[in-house]
């Protein structure tokens, strides 16, 4: 009888789609509603390594009194380009049937059972580097507020110094709705009793609110000796968009390596772009990786407005 394999079992399309969408599930930032969809800009632009996304700048110019011996001039719209790249990665996963012989359990089953939760914390980890490089573009420093230098309590992160960092967009305060924190941080709003909490509509567990703005809890949020990063964000601050590579699945089987050795490779072609930016940097490889696009100079806004971007950096230490 003909050996059943991987590959048999593997529908490489329906593997792929499961683990795309279960990312998207996994994922607390991908739930916060501060992703907007890019997958038809992406699916558009075919080939190429960065995603060309055009706007009109918003209306400027004065008035004019009408008067019969003047003509009204006539004003032209402006258009802007943000630039999104895309991201190839890949990642593979194998075992022995040897391994599998001996633990009385397919190590395989675990991969494909699992696939989808590392793919969301490596996205996350993507994320996080790509907001480190935006934001510390050189004409984004208005959308980020440093305080952790501060001395005699003034370093710490509270209530105020929240406020601060928030109005850091002026009357477009309000369209912030969102703030990603440390755990560290959401132990210090709750000691602060500044958290709520609310019962989604889905039913799910409580959503924490702190100052009307959903708190979202990811440990991999920077720290550094005492240091914490937080981002304050408003829906659809950042783009995503995936297309399925040329082959986003393999599954295949060598009988002569260690006895019999069974793999599975994954390729995801995605965009995770800050929404009002330009990526203008040249990765060494055919797309950057992650130390890459946490490069300042690689980014640039491509909006006029620094309020447009709907994005706060907020550096602050947390009181002891």
């Amino acid at each position: 009888m003909a050996q059943t394999k991987l590959s048999d079992m593997i529908v490489p399309e329906i593997f792929h789609s499961y683990v795309v969408n279960k990312t998207l599930e996994k994922s607390r930032v991908y739930q916060s509603g501060i992703i907007t969809n890019m997958t038809d800009q992406l699916i558009d632009q075919l080939g190429g390594t960065t995603v060309n996304m055009p706007f009109f700048n918003d209306l400027t110019g004065n008035d004019e009194v009408v008067d019969e011996s003047q003509d009204i001039s006539v004003a032209g719209v402006s258009t802007g380009k943000e630039v999104a790249v895309k991201l190839y990665r890949a990642r593979a996963y194998g075992g022995t049937d040897l391994a599998a012989d001996l633990a009385g359990a397919d190590p395989m089953n675990v991969v494909m059972d699992r696939f989808a939760d590392w793919w969301a914390r490596k996205m996350q980890t993507t994320l996080l580097a790509t907001l480190k490089g935006a934001m510390s573009a050189a004409n984004m420093s208005a959308n980020a507020l440093d305080i952790s230098a501060l001395t005699g309590g003034a370093q710490y992160f509270d209530g105020d110094s929240f406020i601060d960092a928030t109005h850091m967009l002026g009357d477009e305060e309000g369209s912030l709705t969102a703030v990603a924190v440390h755990s560290d941080t959401l132990k210090a709003m709750k000691k602060a009793d500044l958290i709520d909490y609310i019962k989604p509509s889905d039913g799910g567990a409580d959503v924490p609110v702190y100052m009307g703005k959903a708190v979202i809890v990811d440990d991999g949020m920077p720290v550094t000796s005492g240091t914490y990063t937080t981002y304050v964000f408003g829906p659809g601050a950042i783009g995503y968009g995936e297309k399925a590579p040329k082959v986003p699945v393999e599954a295949d089987r060598n009988p002569l390596v260690g006895g019999g050795w069974e793999y599975i490779v994954q390729r995801r072609q995605f965009v995770l772009h800050p929404r009002g930016l330009k990526w203008q940097g040249t990765p060494a490889k055919a797309t950057p990786d992650n130390s890459e696009l946490a490069v300042g100079t690689n980014w640039t806004r491509a909006v006029a407005e620094q309020k447009a971007v709907r994005m706060v950096k907020f550096v602050h230490k947390l009181a002891p």
